[in-house]
């Protein structure tokens, strides 16, 4: 909203040049200009990519949004389910990433066979990887840990319907002991991975892991790399 409020003087200024010239000037051109010098904005301030979409886009939303004249409560029940799904994102930096079944099947294979592993997906969404292993690997003990409380509930719900042994906690993974585990799975994002491996550095105990998908921690080089989709985004592991 700051960075739209931020464009909006040189908005006005560029329609007042293109009314002063002849330029037909509607709402639409103003949605569009504004659009333009929003996503300018984002990109100048090195934010990331997916932000320059939302900026672009933002005034045509409002514009749209007013001429279908929607309720005033649906865009308040809009914010609450976002609220519920991002919940601290503006803080934590770490949006919604979802992995997918072949990487949970890589994070398997990873496991220990020789005891039962305790393993902990942090930002564990709608809890599939979490899941997924409480499954196929019944003799391990599989939590995952979520911020956002309606991504939280939705694995809660799944689990307990499901007849799943997997435990899904509500809260910040800094609170977390990482000590407790024999694996720390992360799909988080490249702003959190510096204070991620400063946690892992100081609380991991030997022989346990830390596995990250698609992002890297530039303070240490990973101790090994797999690909395991046809995508070949990696997944890093570190081992302590």
């Amino acid at each position: 909203m700051l960075i739209q409020c931020g464009a909006l003087p040189l908005t006005l200024a560029i329609i007042y040049v293109m009314a002063s010239f002849r330029f037909p000037v509607d709402y639409l051109t103003v949605a569009v200009v504004q659009g333009l010098l929003a996503a300018a904005l984002t990109w100048k301030l090195a934010l990331a990519a997916w932000w320059r979409a939302i900026q672009l886009l933002f005034p045509l939303a409002v514009l749209s949004a007013l001429a279908l004249n929607l309720p005033s409560w649906l865009f308040g029940a809009v914010f609450l389910l976002l609220l519920g799904w991002y919940w601290s994102t503006f803080r934590t930096q770490v949006p919604y990433y979802p992995s997918g079944p072949a990487v949970w099947d890589a994070v398997r294979q990873l496991l220990p066979t020789d005891r039962a592993p305790r393993v902990i997906d942090i930002g564990s969404g709608l809890g599939g990887l979490t899941l997924y292993l409480a499954r196929v690997r019944p003799d391990a003990e599989a939590a995952g840990i979520e911020l956002a409380p309606l991504p939280w509930l939705v694995s809660w719900l799944r689990a307990r319907l499901g007849g799943s042994r997997a435990r899904f906690l509500r809260g910040d993974y800094e609170s977390l002991d990482f000590s407790q585990f024999d694996m720390v799975f992360a799909y988080l994002s490249p702003a959190a991975m510096s204070g991620l491996w400063r946690k892992a550095a100081a609380e991991m105990c030997p022989g346990s892991m830390l596995v990250s998908y698609e992002f890297v921690i530039e303070e240490r080089t990973p101790d090994s790399i797999i690909r395991a989709t046809q995508s070949e985004i990696p997944l890093y592991i570190w081992y302590f």
